[in-house]
């Protein structure tokens, strides 16, 4: 149409303009407008557009792409979402002239803090991530950064928004513009029909070349047009007029829309609730419809359908257990009796249980605590209540809650529900901060927790089975026997003095007796191996806690529990170590030191008591590595932090027991070829000391252990009293024991008497008599120690010596040669095997390789360097030495040489003259 229009003669537009009505004639701005005039018919319909502003253009562009965002949140697209995330960042950029005048929309700053919100939530959910495809996972770390940096620059605006996000957010409607959003002239509205006359969407490109052709610029064009558009329309009255009737629309509707919510709220309020707090709308579901009666079988029944929607992706646990108590609330209110708010309180708690999804983590503090309330609260009920029966094996069918007469029957376990409490419990401990002041208050809720076993006790008591009463008991021993009782341990005089310091609990106050009594009943009537096992385990920590050493031993060696704890669980097993390093400590303490090294070598020899006792992971090393599920399987193992034993004092306790049980032994075996070695941990830690190349004072706990052995080898008992007993290593070990007075007495003891017989093994070949007055003052002993240490050396023939009674005497037999003739017979021995093997050589060579035929024969001998060749005739006394023990000596005490034709027939065993 343009075309034809273009072809057109100006003589011909001027006959067509003047033809009609003698109007002025239209500019030439104007004509696109006279022809699509010309071409409409009287039966179409004008299509009216509209002008918009840059502001709703962009506003527009805007929400179109935060409205696909709004979708892929959704379905959780991340891949999608970070692309219209890019998209919206370049048009912002683009609308940067339209933000700076009109400011940043609020719709812009909801979407960012929604998007955060959304990512935020999907990061933390770790199992969901896992469950994402690889793009997906990708995309949502990538857009997590970028929304980081993107969201730097909106800061104030995003804080303002999370503080007041009810307000009324500017925004612009679907319909951007209608009839009265026209954009205002003169300071009134105009409306756009008025302005411009409807064009067709196709006719635009077509005006533009029209205007291109004619060769007018852009201000000559625009000024013509408005002159010609003015007057190319009908100018009445309204035209002028203020047109206000549309503001008092919007007005109205606004208010109509506020009242028909008003008049919704107060229809609908049964299903919706005012809350008037925070200006928030909380939901709430109705159970029950309008005029339902209350009765037993319509609660069971809507109980059934909240108890099926367990476990479901759709169903929220917070809304089940609201939905729990709010059933609980109805029956109360409607009096239907306490067997069936005993049933919906166990339901109750078991939704507490599953409120968090994660079975490895513990539980937060607000379920905690009403579980906590809800399980004492159904013991209540159930001690108060004796016609109410509880038991496993009554099966829901045959469940009754409304029929007094026939007795109320209820499936459940209240057993169950305290057993599953207290490991709720312990894993609260594992994974809270033990050096926090919630590790603290945990451990106060320590006393309500017994409390609550106490009465499960009282109740299994009354109606239980002895297995039912065996598992009460053992949860509270439990919580009795790591606990040292001062009561007990020092009497009634230290009970007042420590009644101000401890604060009280539930517990007996003779946990002995208490122990006893629990443990007695298990032995007897426990049909499960493990609840005895672990009594067992349980009653032998806690007498070696209380250094009874002698029923601890004996309960421990009559139990048989070391022929079968391999087979047991690893719970059970981590409390076997436990109790074995606790029998350990209680043997160190009475002064046996040979029962305590032979407890604690099994756990130290391996170098991972950490990691046996379960108070902590080991690093893994050599590129060992486990699986995160292992990890997570072995830290819910762990043991709480205030039940560990502390590993410096075990490490050190073993250390000194078993210095105290080497250096002598060395010192007696110094050159016995088959000498053992009693503790390897030990030994290597001496190796390790020998092969520093500078030696200064020590400095841990290990390196003065190391240092006292060297002073006792030596006899020094004083220097080796000093390094095992100073402040330092009173601080880091001894006062850890309730009682360290005794423990460094007798520390000193032993030292001492140790260190007598370590002079004795050492120094006895240089003696021929010492006086047991100068033992006595030297070691700082009484004689009558001195005499019993001495005689017990002579008695198991580890010393050589004799008692001479009138003068108080010790007689030493040199039986043993010294220290030089060791050394010079094991010269001897290695001269005589280089000796014997020249000899082969030469024999070999004389006989024309008779002696390697001979060896191939298979009929050489060799005893102890003795060759005897039957072929040969050979045979040589040089080599043929032969020892019952140690290699030399032999029936008639002579040594015979062949060569020599030396004999030498003195007491001792052998001697060489040089």
């Amino acid at each position: 149409m343009s075309k034809f229009f273009a072809a057109e003669s100006s003589s011909d537009t001027d006959v067509s303009s003047s033809s009609e009505d003698e109007t002025p004639a239209p500019s030439r701005s104007s004509r696109a407008t006279v022809q699509r005039q010309f071409l409409l018919s009287d039966d179409e319909e004008e299509v009216q557009h509209v002008v918009r502003s840059a502001k709703e253009k962009r506003w527009e562009e805007l929400q179109n792409i935060i409205k696909l965002m709004r979708n892929a949140r959704k379905i959780k697209d991340m891949s999608k979402l970070m692309d219209e995330f890019d998209n919206l960042c370049k048009l912002y950029i683009k609308s940067k002239t339209v933000v700076l005048k009109e400011g940043i929309p609020r719709f812009y700053i909801q979407n960012l803090v929604e998007t955060e919100d959304c990512i935020t939530e999907l990061w933390q959910d770790k199992e969901g991530r896992k469950k994402m495809s690889k793009l997906n996972s990708k995309s949502l770390g990538a857009l997590r950064q970028k929304l980081r940096k993107y969201l730097r620059d909106f800061e104030k605006e995003v804080e303002d928004y999370r503080l007041h996000p009810d307000e009324e957010e500017e925004h612009v409607p679907e319909k951007h513009v209608e009839e009265n959003d026209a954009p205002t002239f003169l300071g009134s509205p105009v409306k756009v029909a008025q302005l411009e006359e409807p064009e067709p969407l196709q006719d635009k490109d077509d005006d533009d070349s029209d205007d291109s052709d004619w060769g007018f610029d852009d201000d000559s064009t625009s000024d013509e047009s408005d002159e010609g558009g003015i007057g190319a329309r009908q100018l009445t009255a309204d035209y002028f007029l203020k047109k206000t009737a549309g503001k008092d629309d919007e007005k109205s509707k606004k208010k109509e829309r506020v009242q028909q919510s008003k008049s919704k709220k107060k229809t609908d309020g049964d299903d919706w609730e005012e809350v008037k707090g925070g200006g928030k709308v909380a939901k709430v579901t109705a159970l029950f419809e309008k005029g339902t009666e209350i009765t037993h079988p319509v609660v069971m029944k809507k109980l059934n359908e909240i108890i099926l929607n367990r476990g479901r992706r759709s169903t929220v646990r917070k809304d089940q257990f609201d939905l729990l108590k709010q059933l609980r609330q109805i029956a109360e209110e409607n009096n239907l009796g306490i067997a069936l708010t005993v049933r919906l309180t166990f339901d109750i708690i078991a939704s507490l249980f599953d409120y968090n999804s994660k079975i490895l983590d513990c539980m937060k503090s607000e379920p905690w605590a009403e579980v906590l309330k809800y399980v004492e609260e159904v013991l209540d009920l159930l001690q108060e209540n004796p016609d109410i029966v509880v038991a496993e094996h009554i099966s829901q069918e045959s469940e009754n809650v409304s029929d007094k007469e026939a007795g109320y029957r209820l499936c459940g376990s209240p057993v169950t529900l305290v057993e599953k409490l207290h490991s709720e419990y312990i894993k609260i401990l594992q994974t809270a901060d033990a050096h926090s002041t919630d590790y603290v208050k945990h451990l106060r809720e320590e006393i309500h927790i017994v409390r609550v076993i106490n009465k499960l006790k009282e109740y299994v008591e009354r109606i239980g089975s002895s297995q039912d009463i065996c598992s009460s008991y053992l949860l509270l021993i439990e919580y009795v026997y790591y606990k040292y009782d001062r009561k007990t341990a020092e009497g009634a005089v230290a009970e007042e003095k420590t009644s101000d310091e401890e604060p009280k609990t539930e517990e007996s106050p003779d946990s002995t007796q208490l122990m006893s009594t629990l443990c007695q009943y298990i032995y007897t009537k426990d049909s499960s191996d493990r609840i005895r096992t672990r009594a067992i385990l349980h009653h032998i920590y806690h007498h070696s806690l209380h250094d009874r050493w002698y029923e601890a031993r004996d309960l421990m060696l009559m139990s048989h529990l070391q022929e079968t704890i391999n087979y047991s669980d690893v719970p059970t097993q981590i409390a076997y170590n436990r109790t074995m390093v606790q029998l350990g400590l209680c043997a160190f303490r009475q002064g046996l030191m040979r029962e305590a090294h032979n407890a604690l070598v099994d756990i130290q020899s391996t170098g991972r008591a950490k990691e046996l006792l379960a108070q902590g992971l080991l690093l893994q090393r050599q590129g060992e590595r486990i699986s995160p599920e292992q990890e997570k399987v072995e830290k819910r193992r762990q043991i709480p932090f205030h039940m560990h034993i502390n590993l410096e004092l075990l490490e050190c306790v073993y250390l000194v027991s078993a210095m105290l049980l080497e250096i002598p032994y060395v010192a007696a075996h110094e050159f016995d070829a088959r000498r053992r070695m009693i503790s390897k941990q030990f030994h290597h830690q001496l190796r390790v000391s020998e092969r520093q190349s500078l030696l200064g004072p020590p400095d841990n706990m290990r390196e003065h252990v190391v240092a006292a052995a060297k002073a006792l080898k030596m006899g020094d008992y004083e220097q080796c009293l000093g390094f095992i007993i100073n402040e330092k290593m009173n601080n880091k070990v001894w006062n850890l024991f309730s009682k360290s007075v005794e423990v460094r007495t007798m520390l000193e003891t032993k030292i001492k008497e140790e260190s007598l017989s370590t002079y004795l093994f050492t120094y006895s070949q240089f003696y021929d008599n010492v006086s047991l007055d100068w033992l006595s003052s030297m070691f700082k002993l009484d004689k009558t120690t001195c005499h019993r240490i001495i005689s017990k050396l002579i008695i198991n023939e580890e010393l050589a010596a004799s008692w001479d009674e009138p003068s108080s005497s010790l007689v030493l037999h040199r039986t043993e040669p010294t220290r030089l003739q060791n050394m010079a017979m094991q010269l001897s021995e290695k001269v005589t095997t280089l000796v014997d093997i020249n000899e082969r050589i030469l024999e070999a060579k004389a006989g024309g390789g008779g002696f390697q035929n001979y060896r191939q024969d298979g009929n050489y001998q060799n005893n102890r360097g003795g060759y005897q060749g039957n072929r040969s005739g050979y045979q040589g006394n040089r080599g043929g030495y032969q020892g019952k023990r140690g290699g030399y000596g032999n029936k008639s005490s002579n040594y015979q040489s062949g060569r020599s034709g030396y004999q030498n027939k003195r007491n001792y065993n052998v001697s060489f003259a040089q």
